[in-house]
Order: structure tokens, then sequence, then C-alpha cells
């Protein structure tokens, strides 16, 4: 079943004006309820190789896309995964950003209208109820349940089946959300091998064909 989420706007990249600073990344607000797991302990082995400067280097050229609230709260658009790995080996760990719009008001209440109304929060949990109320969105990434089929959905798309996406919200959970509604073996963030071929058939499958990022007439899924 496809996700019930409003119509988006795509999420701004940086442009060469944008000004790009340094923050603390335990301090961000995520706009979702969920990630996999699976994605965030990838993340944290890569990182447990770096330096601190080496992952700080690296995350300038993966800049996060904040919204920032009157009284200095920043809301996070995108890189969820990447930064709960980071904070999951350094909590003190800093990360680079740019600011996709000010907002006027300090109020929780109207930034979360706000972002709704850009398509920028994403209301389904851990097992894909919802949508849930944004007031009750974890404050935190340490807060932020495990989604096994987002997991799912990032090993395929390491894989190939998939095509990113990176402008379109949640891609990745619509991605989830439809192969929640098809027939796959039991599995989880941990083992995500009885799923794997079943799920592989599916994305290429003319069943997904309306999915962005759908691959099945590529060589990938050949």
């Amino acid at each position: 079943m496809p996700l019930r989420l409003p119509a988006y706007q795509p999420i701004p990249a940086p442009d060469q004006k944008a000004k790009l600073f340094e923050v603390s990344a335990s301090q961000l607000q995520p706009t979702q309820w969920c990630v996999g797991l699976a994605e965030i302990w990838s993340r944290e082995r890569d990182f447990a190789q770096d330096t601190r400067q080496q992952r700080l280097n690296y995350l300038r050229g993966k800049p996060v896309p904040l919204i920032r609230a009157a009284d200095g709260a920043m809301w996070m658009l995108d890189r969820h995964h990447r930064l709960r790995g980071l904070i999951g080996i350094d909590p003190g760990a800093t990360t680079w950003a740019y600011v996709v719009q000010e907002l006027p008001t300090a109020e929780r209440s109207a930034v979360l209208h706000y972002l709704q109304n850009q398509g920028w929060l994403y209301l389904y949990d851990g097992r894909g109820i919802g949508p849930r109320s944004a007031e009750q969105l974890p404050t935190s990434l340490l807060g932020l349940e495990d989604d096994p089929y987002r997991s799912l959905v990032w090993k395929l798309k390491q894989e190939g089946w998939i095509k990113p996406q990176p402008l379109i919200p949640y891609h990745e959970f619509r991605w989830g959300a439809w192969l929640r509604s098809r027939p796959l073996p039991p599995f989880s963030s941990k083992r995500l091998d009885p799923a794997l071929a079943a799920a592989r058939q599916l994305v290429c499958s003319a069943a997904a064909q309306d999915l962005p990022g759908w691959k099945g007439n590529k060589k990938a899924c050949s």
C-alpha cells in the first residue's frame, strides 16, 4: 500500500552561496519517526575507521539541510541515518549544515505545521503504523525506532536494485511501505538475508514501475 504522505517540495540542495556552518549532531531535531538499523550499523563501522577530523572533512561534502526556528532550534530534513551512526560512536560529534529556511516562530506546533505543509515530516513508526501525531515526534536521533523495511530498502539500494532519488523526501520509506504490502519471509534489520531474494524480484517487477527509482527495465534487474 502506498504511503498517505502529503505532496512535497523537493529538499533544496545547497547552492554555491549557501553558508555552511558546524553544528552538534546530537542537538538536531529529527523530522522522522524511525530509521533502518542495518544502515546505522554500517555507518558506525565506516566512521569508526576514521579520525574525528577525517569524519568532519567527509561530512562537509554531505551537509545537513536545516529549518531553523526563531529560538535557534534546528530541524534536520535529511541525513538522519548518517548522523545517527556518527553519534553512535562519538556522542559529541559535529557536522556541517546549511539553512533552507529561517522561521519567524519558536512554537513547536507552528514549526511542525510548516514542515507538514512542505511534505518534510515522516510520521509512520517502525511498524509502518501512522500517521502519528507530529507533536509526538522523537526529539533526538537516539530516540528513533527501527524499521526493518527501511533496512531492507537500504540494502537493495546498496546492491543497485533501486536508483537513489536524493531530492524526494523519504524515498526509501516509500519503497519500504510498498514492500510491506507484499508477501516476504520473516526478517529483521539484523537478518535481512531471508527476505532479500524475494525483495529483489519484487522491486524489479512491473508492479513497482510507478515508484521513483524503479530500475526494472534496466540491466540491474536483468
